[in-house]
């Protein structure tokens, strides 16, 4: 009985994109349940449970009496980047499978807190990144792991969003404590880890460039950062992130015997269109929308019932901030870092 019953979810943090995206998708979720929600501000918590059906409701003070609800057996942690450590562990110390958002956290250190509580508790914990469920991302995995664009030479991928200027702007994505930096780990970190995913391996080494218009603004976090990741067999990937272009994706692979693109790659409310050539044939195949939050939700809530470790799990979500915190040691040394991957 229990394998079929859905999990039971708590939303820890109701910012603009657990309320555009994923409290809706609960909606759409075939193995999973809203049952509680958790914000700072408790009215505003009582009144999207109301709208999204969920039963209980608290503040951040109140998040023991969340997790003793009996059937709050997951929490989706949707809170600013620099609290996503505190919240996994006091999740999974209550015996709490976690979905946290990316990035994983502000540092390596954090992340591996994360991991080691979980653990320790036997609980499951999930990085939130969409493209691993993804109909499309998914088609261009296996165009690469069928060897059909050959052996791979080099990527290029960018995701630019447009951040208002202080004051505008959500607070937290332009404090360095609370974000943990700027467009890199909100938008790059897609890149870098879509990146790894696709290719199955780790790169070896960064260098990064990072440059503003408007430091006034950017006082605190990267506005757009360059980066380059060496990865073995000579595969080079190249990937820019902005705070200040309209909002875009992309993704291209390029083989010895075709390549492929993927734009938009990284949105989660946009159709997509994967498309290139291999050898003399042009092909083109377009994606219609859907729900990849009921479907990350889904899978977590698959792997609690099934026994089965997430994909991606604690330690991908943690090698993505030792590949960022390279990247940023490398702009800020304007050298080349060799990458040491956490184990």
């Amino acid at each position: 009985m229990a394998g079929n019953k859905p999990v039971g979810y708590a939303v820890i943090g109701l910012g603009r994109f657990a309320q555009r995206a994923i409290l809706p998708g609960f909606r759409h979720s075939k193995k999973a349940k809203l049952v509680a929600l958790v914000s700072g501000d408790k009215s505003k918590a009582k009144r999207l449970a109301k709208k999204f059906g969920a039963e209980a409701f608290y503040s951040y003070e109140e998040l023991p009496t969340c997790f003793a609800h009996p059937e709050v057996e997951a929490v989706y942690i949707a809170t600013h980047n620099g609290s996503h450590a505190t919240y996994a562990v006091q999740a999974a110390n209550a015996g709490k499978h976690v979905l946290c958002e990316k990035p994983m956290a502000n540092s390596v250190a954090e992340c591996r807190q994360m991991v080691e509580a979980c653990r320790a508790s036997s609980v499951r914990l999930m990085i939130a990144y969409r493209k691993y469920f993804e109909p499309a991302s998914l088609e261009l995995k296996k165009l690469i792991k069928r060897g059909r664009l050959g052996r791979l030479k080099y990527i290029h991928s960018a995701f630019g969003i447009f951040v208002r200027a202080r004051g505008q702007a959500s607070s937290w994505h332009l404090d360095l404590k609370l974000a943990g930096g700027g467009s890199l780990p909100d938008v790059g970190v897609y890149c870098v880890n879509t990146i790894r995913w696709l290719v199955d391996a780790e790169p070896l080494a960064a260098s990064a460039y990072q440059w503003t218009t408007d430091p006034e603004t950017f006082s605190q976090v990267d506005e757009n950062i360059a980066f380059r990741l060496d990865f073995p067999e000579g595969l080079v990937a190249q990937a820019t992130s902005s705070f200040r272009a309209a909002e875009s994706s992309f993704l291209q692979v390029n083989g010895e015997k075709g390549w492929a693109c993927l734009n938009p790659a990284f949105q989660w409310d946009l159709e997509r269109c994967l498309f290139g050539q291999i050898g003399n044939r042009w092909f083109e195949k377009k994606f219609k929308l859907v729900d990849e939050l009921a479907l990350e939700i889904d899978a977590l809530a698959d792997c609690v019932r099934s026994g089965r470790e997430p994909e991606p799990n604690g330690v991908a979500g943690m090698r993505d901030v030792a590949v960022m915190e390279a990247i940023y040691q490398s702009a800020r040394e304007g050298r080349t870092v060799p990458i040491t991957m956490p184990e």
